[in-house]
């Protein structure tokens, strides 16, 4: 396990620290490290979510580490299987993952941000991609996400002037789920992964499927989707004993007893 990445596993839910100081930047030997953090939440039947944050309160993450750029590390470097960071890329991933970000987010750091699943934000975080003043692009998903997550013209100020938005503008547009202060950030992410914890793992696993599956469709065609067998997901939630167990539970004043079956 890598140094720069600490992992915590407690009543289903995985916590992922970012530790590299002083700004918790990315080179390829982190990202890999952090992708094989998130195979392990996605491989192990115990964990049900993970929550990712940044040691320290400064920052969240810097992105990617321009010193390993001074020594050498190409821009197009190989991050692994999982992309920058680990996460970017992990299109396969079907447990969610909570941002708890702690501090800045910049460049690679925001691109980390936005492809967790749902983001809790200190009040003094801020976020910006910083690309284009460094002679690159934020290509690790910050072009594609951004604009399909804030208006046009917000998204292209941010992307061609890299300003910086703050964690109450961010929760505003609806990038963030939740702002609060700094002190009481772990504990309302560790709560929302709870409540996801508490949740079916297969319908879980299904709505993640189906959001992702139906992104770029109209109504419609989302429903032709998912009733033409071919979410995998979804199909195994229909028939499985968990969505027996949950109305059963529900009619017996009990909490349900899932089993992931």
């Amino acid at each position: 396990m890598s140094e720069a990445v600490h992992r915590h596993a407690r009543d289903g839910v995985l916590t992922v620290t970012l530790d590299r100081p002083k700004a918790n930047a990315v080179d390829v030997t982190t990202s890999r490290a952090l992708h094989d953090a998130f195979a392990q939440l996605q491989q192990d039947d115990s964990l049900r979510v993970a929550v990712l944050t940044g040691a320290g309160e400064r920052f969240f993450s810097a992105g990617w580490d321009l010193k390993a750029a001074a020594d050498g590390e190409a821009v197009d470097a190989d991050h692994g299987p999982g992309g920058f960071a680990g996460l970017t890329e992990f299109f396969g991933l079907d447990k969610p993952v909570i941002a708890a970000v702690n501090g800045l987010a910049l460049g690679g750091g925001f691109e980390l941000a936005l492809a967790a699943d749902l983001v809790v934000a200190a009040e003094h975080a801020e976020f910006a991609l910083t690309e284009v003043m460094l002679g690159m692009v934020a290509d690790s998903g910050g072009v594609l996400r951004l604009p399909d997550r804030l208006p046009a013209a917000v998204a292209r100020e941010m992307l061609l002037t890299g300003r910086r938005m703050s964690a109450q503008e961010a929760a505003h547009w609806g990038l963030v789920n939740r702002v609060v202060p700094a002190d009481e950030l772990p504990g309302e992410a560790d709560r929302m992964a709870r409540s996801v914890a508490a949740a079916a793992p297969l319908a879980v696993a299904a709505v993640q499927e189906i959001t992702r599956s139906t992104a770029e469709l109209d109504v419609e065609a989302g429903f032709a989707l998912m009733r033409s067998g071919r979410l995998p997901r979804y199909a195994q939630m229909l028939r499985s004993a968990d969505a027996e167990e949950g109305p059963r539970a529900f009619a017996e004043k009990r909490a349900p007893r899932w089993t992931g079956s």
